[in-house]
């Protein structure tokens, strides 16, 4: 079979479109998936936004008396040299 011959050069178009029109159709899907993702998750966040400020001043304050600790220990440290 040649290049030249038109049964190839549909073959070639047909197979094109498919695939043109496969990844038009995952990307879509893939866009769908992803704005629903965001919106679920911005609602969670919204229902939690109360607790969340709550943790993460916790957090804050724990990383706080951390940061106080390794302080203390390192001028001990390098205070005994």
């Amino acid at each position: 079979m040649e290049m030249t011959e038109p049964q190839v050069w549909t073959l070639i178009g047909v197979f094109a479109a498919v695939m043109i029109g496969a990844i038009s159709l995952l990307l879509r899907q893939n866009d769908k998936i992803i704005t629903s993702f965001r919106h679920e998750i911005a609602a969670r966040f919204e229902g939690l936004e109360g607790k969340m400020d709550v943790r993460f001043d916790a957090m804050d304050r724990r990383l706080e008396e951390l940061d106080k600790e390794v302080t203390n220990l390192a001028t001990r440290f390098w205070r005994s040299q």
